[in-house]
């Protein structure tokens, strides 16, 4: 599966991610102390859904686009927040089919005392990644490959993070094994960070013993939130998306299981998919690790 972020910007997937990465931010930031945001693989930051090269929004229309239309209806404050950004950032730029990646996402909720750095080894994907973060200037960006610039800033100087692992998946197997030694490596430096690395659901024999694995070799609380909109192994390009989470800050995992609920009902209205948010260990629900 190649996943190219352009042709897939805004899809289900997107969406899932990016409430989960607001909110993670949102949860973080209840502390006054700053934290430092490392994005690895972050693409060109903001996609615009009328351009041919995201098919003019097809995956959109089935993701970000059909959320934005249920605004009014929205119970979740996790939600309603992603809503209200997306709307934000689209007022800002003067483009009503602008879609914002997880870097300005990331850029616009940093505050003045947090930092963060970005991702992209693509030369042309990093320009535009540039361009888009130009003026953000708590946001630094590497033209660099994340896995290798992360064992070059971790630990931060803050010693708060959050770190997320949003790969291409263009050979899954490898991917996510190289995904976990760079999420084990990240805990080996600053034990308390807090990881979200994303994962495609897709093929089961391949993911149920990737989970297992990650359960019994990382020395974190783990939780894992998944959003599938197709049976978890239909023969359709991408059934769901799954986010790994080390050290999830207090009670954002029993937040998480209520807006992916809510989330799914406006997503799968043929009611094929479902929702998970759940502990990979007793000690995984969501503790006050500092973060």
């Amino acid at each position: 599966m190649k996943y190219r972020h352009s042709f897939h910007a805004g899809n289900f997937a997107d969406v899932h991610k990016h409430v989960a990465l607001c909110a993670l931010l949102q949860a973080m930031q209840r502390k006054d102390k700053g934290l430092f945001y490392l994005d690895t693989h972050a693409g060109a930051g903001c996609y615009d859904l009328e351009a041919a090269d995201t098919h003019r929004g097809a995956e959109a229309r089935h993701g970000v686009t059909a959320v934005m239309a249920a605004t009014k209806q929205l119970r979740a404050e996790e939600l309603r927040s992603y809503c209200e950004t997306i709307a934000a950032v689209r007022a800002g730029l003067e483009a009503p089919q602008a879609y914002p990646g997880s870097p300005l996402l990331a850029a616009r909720a940093l505050r003045a005392h947090d930092r963060g750095l970005c991702c992209e080894l693509l030369p042309a994907e990093c320009r535009a990644l540039e361009r888009t973060l130009g003026g953000l200037r708590r946001m630094r960006v590497a033209c660099a490959d994340g896995y290798e610039e992360l064992r070059a800033v971790m630990p931060p100087v803050e010693r708060r993070s959050l770190v997320l692992i949003d790969p291409p998946y263009e050979n899954p197997r490898n991917e996510l094994e190289r995904a976990l030694q760079a999420m084990r490596q990240v805990l080996e430096r600053l034990s308390n960070a807090v990881v979200a690395l994303w994962y495609p659901i897709k093929d089961e024999r391949t993911l149920a013993p990737w989970l297992a694995q990650a359960e019994h070799s990382l020395a974190a609380p783990l939780s894992r939130l998944e959003l599938w909109v197709y049976p978890r192994d239909s023969r359709v390009g991408l059934n769901g998306s799954g986010l790994l989470l080390a050290n999830p800050p207090y009670q954002f995992v029993a937040r998480a299981e209520l807006w992916q609920q809510e989330l799914l009902q406006v997503l799968d209205a043929a009611g094929r998919g479902g929702s998970a948010a759940r502990a990979l260990s007793h000690l995984s629900a969501g503790h006050d690790t500092g973060t």
